[in-house]
């Protein structure tokens, strides 16, 4: 395989302590400083979440949790979910976070792979969990942080203790679950390079809306938060109105991805708002998604900060690079590679552009019960295949132009969906955007899905617009103002479900011979 010479600087991993052992650091240092508070009305100093933690780990030993055992987690963002997660270390065993609004067959799925000894819902944060709950029988039980259920899973067997910590099951398309393993290793590391990325104090508060069920959550805002000591304030569910308030009451830090951003930009447009004014945010950050140049500026105009951008995936802990910008700066790669991160790209074409590859201490342990697809993946010498494409350039910043899977080749030409979608973006109606290719009469359409701030838009206007900045080859075939695009409870769009979403709409345009 033809690799170009890798960027960045390899380190060993941090020590594996294991993750609870930050909150009882700061418990025994500094007890009564803010630690969390949540959308339910719960508020912790250091000791109050320790205790939480024990309370919680107590439950789970009564439930017959111990060493080597999994723990699911069926939640939205609450203390009660992070209580937990930390419990599940105290006594040696893997947290599996899930998200309270998968679907019953969904998380059916992930119980059989994982088979947990004891499944915790939180009912005091999320109606979904409470429904889960109701339906599995839970016994409820009042902690600390509010009303949770708990179910106990005899058959569950115990493994072999190790460093894993978590296993987080990845947002596929279609087949069997895919857990990936992050130990506290990996956890410990990703948290600091968060903390030390964002210049991370004690006396910060970080607003927690990026589901802790997913690992930029996990890593980058509630691992971060507990490296740090500082204050997180959890978010159950994103709402535009609710962030704003925030921002207004304190928040220094806020870890997001481009579709809360945008949505928030409409929202403060809409009531006339052009500036965040009286605030104490003082880093704003992007990732899981591309950023486009004008978006960039709106969102740095309104913030009155830099926008930084970073790159990651639940295999790598979240983080593997991320940029260090100033206001105004052009810049829209996603950074050099973290301190310990070493990223490289196979197989380059002419242009530079290959797959992403990375090794360090971020990289994870493996996927739970999959040694193939492990081996699939991760080579001998730790070298990570992402699945992503990206170029490095003269200044050793990454650029990401898109995933293998979603490259688009039309007319014998290569159409990277984030530059078509950046130009889409561009447009002032335009709220977000997702592209996807589809094969037909031998060649593939590019297809475009618009959410914007008005329905009437006009999609041949729209088509222009973009023909302004786009080569022939690289524009839509059809674009599409829907009220919305499916996602995530991340806010990441999931592209897999757009022919399926909008496949009357699709079908309407071929109809007319589009």
């Amino acid at each position: 395989m033809n690799t170009q010479p890798p960027t960045g600087h390899a380190h060993p991993g941090d020590a594996a302590a294991p993750v609870h052992s930050h909150l009882d650091r700061h418990a025994e240092t500094r007890p009564g400083a803010p630690a969390m508070r949540d959308s339910t009305g719960i508020v912790l100093d250091w000791a109050g979440y320790r205790a939480a933690s024990e309370e919680a780990a107590s439950l789970l030993s009564q439930a017959g949790v111990g060493h080597g055992d999994r723990v699911m987690i069926v939640a939205e963002n609450c203390a009660a979910l992070a209580a937990f997660h930390f419990a599940t270390s105290r006594l040696g065993a893997r947290a599996v976070p899930v998200n309270a609004r998968m679907k019953p067959a969904e998380i059916a799925r992930i119980v059989a792979h994982a088979t947990p000894r004891a499944t915790v819902y939180t009912l005091a944060a999320s109606p979904d969990a409470a429904a889960h709950a109701n339906a599995a029988g839970a016994d409820t039980h009042q902690t600390a942080c509010g009303l949770v259920g708990l179910t106990s899973h005899t058959e569950a067997s115990p493994e072999d203790a190790d460093d894993t910590a978590v296993i987080l099951y990845t947002t596929g398309t279609t087949g069997a679950p895919k857990g990936v393993m992050l130990t506290h290793g990996n956890l410990n590391f990703a948290g600091r390079a968060s903390a030390e990325l964002r210049g991370m104090g004690p006396d910060e508060r970080l607003y927690g809306v990026l589901p802790l069920t997913h690992v930029f959550g996990l890593a980058s805002m509630l691992t971060a938060g507990a490296v740090a000591g500082a204050e997180v304030q959890l978010e159950a569910r994103f709402a535009p109105d609710r962030l704003l308030s925030a921002l207004e009451a304190g928040v220094t830090i806020l870890p997001a991805v481009p579709q809360m951003h945008a949505v928030l930009m409409a929202h403060t447009e809409a009531q006339g708002i052009e500036t965040l004014r009286d605030a104490r945010l003082r880093y704003v950050s992007s990732g899981a998604a591309p950023l486009d140049p004008a978006w960039k500026r709106k969102a740095e105009a309104f913030y009155g900060l830099p926008l930084q951008n970073g790159y990651g995936m639940t295999e790598t802990t979240a983080g593997v690079s991320a940029t260090r910008n100033r206001i105004g700066d052009p810049d829209t790669s996603v950074g050099p590679p973290l301190t310990g991160c070493e990223i490289r790209i196979a197989d380059p074409s002419a242009e530079g552009v290959g797959e992403i590859l990375t090794r360090g201490p971020h990289v994870m342990k493996g996927y739970y019960r999959a040694p193939d697809l492990t081996a699939e993946t991760l080579d001998a010498e730790g070298w990570l295949s992402t699945g992503d494409l990206g170029r490095i350039d003269a200044e050793g910043r990454l650029h990401v132009v898109g995933r293998k899977k979603e490259l688009i080749i039309r007319s014998g030409f290569n159409v990277y969906p984030p530059e078509v979608e950046a130009a889409l973006n561009g447009h002032s109606d335009v709220v977000q955007s997702a592209v996807i290719g589809r094969a037909r009469n031998g060649n593939e359409d590019i297809l475009a899905f618009v959410q914007a701030t008005r329905p009437d838009l006009d999609t041949s206007l729209l088509a222009e617009f973009v023909a302004a900045s786009l080569s022939a080859y690289k524009r839509p075939s059809a674009i599409f103002v829907v009220d919305a695009l499916p996602a995530a409870a991340t806010g990441k769009i999931l592209k897999h479900k757009l022919l399926d979403t909008f496949a009357a709409e699709i079908a309407a345009h071929d109809a007319k011979g589009g």
